[in-house]
Parts: C-alpha cells; structure tokens; sequence
C-alpha cells in the first residue's frame, strides 16, 4: 500500500472527518449541485429538489449558510459562496465519473 493511502488512514485528520460528514449528510451535494449554475430562491430550489421536505431543505440550507458554503441574499435567494463554488469545482472530478 502507498504511504500516501496508508497516512490518510492512519492520520486524524478533524476537518476532513468534518467536511465528509458534512458533505454525507442527506441533500446537501444536491443543494450545492442545483447551486452550481446560480442563485435561486427557496421555492425554486424546493421545487428542483424533488422529495425534500420544506423543513429539511431549510435546515440544511441554515447549515450550509453556517459553514459559509452558501449565502443568503438580502433578496432571499441562495447562491453559493466561494467557499462554496470551490466545493462545487472540487467535486466536477465527481460528477464527470458519474457520466461515465
């Protein structure tokens, strides 16, 4: 096994624990997918997200604005932050994969 494979999973390493539970939690890659392409509104977001529940998608739409991975726009919109844009450009690696 490479010594890179076998420090990361040796190493406690807290904030790429944080960041995968973060990012494991049930439709928040959907919130920063539907993002992506621009800002949106809740009703519109709630409506491209299909079966989430109002409730949930708010509460994951507060984390999210917590961690600085979306902004809240006085206008009531949601877009990603840059924080944000760098997540959704770190995961097109990802999204391509899914294509193939």
């Amino acid at each position: 096994m490479s010594d890179v494979v076998t420090r990361r999973r040796d190493d406690d390493d807290p904030e790429a624990l944080a960041c995968m539970e973060l990012l494991g939690q049930r439709w928040v890659l959907r919130i920063v997918w539907e993002l992506e392409p621009g800002a949106l509104g809740f009703l519109e977001l709630r409506r491209r997200m299909g079966n989430c529940s109002s409730s949930v998608l708010a509460s994951r739409l507060a984390m999210l604005v917590e961690e600085g991975i979306v902004d809240k726009l006085p206008d009531r919109q949601y877009e990603l932050s840059t924080r944000g844009a760098a997540l959704g450009r770190a995961l097109e690696p990802v999204w391509e994969w899914s294509r193939a």
